[in-house]
């Protein structure tokens, strides 16, 4: 084995227990650019994001595109502190920095940056962006003489090679808040804003995307699709396609349906089976053909829904502002079920989005006794340790007390398109206008 230190290692040596941002600037970054496999003409420092200034922006060469001059399409944000700064995931500069650097890649000269790092030498964090989600793609890792070059090597690689598609879970566990009609709706305007989606059911014993969309169910295809391995998961895919005939074209989406094998076996039987993984590995080919991927999960914690949650990027939850325990069970996923799998998963995903109220009139008397129960689940979470603030009130500062919570309109259209077997975003036009709405807050820069 070759003892020959390597010019990151002599970087990370050579810093002094202290260092200032500036120093860990002038004397750690270009080295783990360069390791990143980034020259120097292809590293801007203090990009102009359009909101606020990023250390370091990065992109490769394009022919004659040079992007330390044309400052045009940065690819990766990094957002660099001092060792005097503790960026330990637990610390309280880790969150500051985190939103900063969100900022900076939600930025108007930044649409097109797709990474961004946090670092002060002593850790590292990797997030993706896609569209509106920044999510994390690693998670916060403390660096050493004797991991950094594989922990780089790891980053270099998932920069190389991003996933195209944002995976997404529809989740919570309480049933009636609207879970399917969310995924096939979005799924339909997402596919109609030109974007390519596949939904997947992954309640076997409820059915209900399969059945809105008219679709033949699954007899044990996905079941050998998910547990043999010369069968690939896409395979099973069926396409609905709605016809748009003053535009002579259709919209079209995937959907993998509800399996009846997996419906009739026991959960002992799938779990002989199934590795907490096992969804998400088979995703793997999706991950680069979609989009968007949204997997409608049940209304519990076990197999299926542990699977989905698992296999997904990000978590989103509807809720309904007159039923305390879907704001409470939003909560519980947050708190319990979704940390759980980052555990199991071990790359800092999945996270939750922001909750939304789906599909009920609200008045102002009932909003107030919402915002009074979400009051009493921010206090519960505090006291054991979560902050829970951003997930409910995600637009709320120190300066701007902001309790806006995205809704969802009540409309009986919606409700009734399931019976007509199109998503109500095809028939209805304020439909369509509500979930555009819906996925450009949540998704789309």
């Amino acid at each position: 084995m070759s003892m020959t230190t390597t010019r990151l290692q002599s970087a990370l040596q050579s810093l002094p227990e202290n260092a200032p941002e500036a120093v860990v600037d002038s004397n750690f970054s270009t080295q783990l650019l360069e390791a990143l496999g980034f020259q120097s003409q292809e590293i801007h420092p203090q990009f102009p994001t359009g909101d606020g200034a990023a250390d370091k922006a990065a992109r490769k060469t394009v022919g004659d595109d040079i992007f330390l001059y044309t400052k045009s399409n940065s690819y990766l944000l990094v957002e660099l502190k001092g060792r005097d700064i503790n960026l330990s995931s637990e610390s309280a500069y880790y969150q500051k920095t985190v939103n900063q650097l969100k900022r900076y890649l939600l930025a108007p000269n930044c649409k097109t940056a797709q990474w961004g790092i946090i670092t002060n030498s002593c850790h590292i964090q990797l997030f993706r962006k896609h569209g509106k989600v920044v999510f994390p793609a690693t998670q916060c890792l403390a660096l050493n003489d004797e991991n950094i070059d594989e922990i780089v090597a790891s980053i270099r690689k998932k920069i190389e090679n991003p996933a195209k598609a944002l995976t997404i879970a529809v989740y919570n566990n309480k049933g009636g808040v609207g879970k399917t009609t969310t995924t096939v709706n979005l799924a339909a305007i997402l596919a109609f804003l030109g974007k390519k989606v596949l939904a997947i059911d992954f309640d076997p014993n409820q059915q209900d995307l399969t059945s809105s969309l008219g679709l033949s169910l699954s007899e044990d295809q996905v079941f050998k699709a998910l547990t043999e391995k010369d069968i690939e998961f896409q395979s099973t895919a069926q396409t609905f396609s709605f016809p748009v005939r003053r535009a002579n074209t259709e919209l079209k989406f995937d959907i993998i349906p509800a399996d009846q094998m997996l419906a009739s076996k026991s959960e002992e039987f799938l779990e002989s089976y199934f590795k907490p993984n096992t969804l998400y590995r088979n995703l793997a080919p999706a991950r680069q053909e979609y989009d968007y991927i949204l997997i409608d999960a049940p209304p519990n914690w076990r197999l299926f829904s542990k699977q989905a949650v698992y296999a997904a990027d990000v978590v989103f939850i509807p809720t309904k502002h007159n039923n305390l325990f879907s704001l409470e069970n939003a909560a519980t996923a947050m708190k319990k079920f979704i940390p759980e799998m980052q555990a199991e998963k071990g790359d800092g995903s999945p996270v939750p989005l922001p909750i939304f109220f789906n599909g009920e009139k609200i008045t102002a008397p009932q909003l107030a006794v919402a915002q009074q129960e979400i009051t009493n689940i921010l206090k519960t979470a505090k006291k054991e340790g979560c902050d829970l603030l951003p997930y409910f009130y995600p637009k709320y500062t120190t300066s701007r007390k902001d309790l806006h919570i995205h809704q969802l309109p009540s409309y009986a259209n919606i409700a009734s398109s399931a019976f007509s077997r199109v998503p109500a975003v095809y028939r209805d036009r304020a439909a369509h206008d509500y979930y555009k709405d819906l996925a450009k807050e949540y998704f789309l820069q």
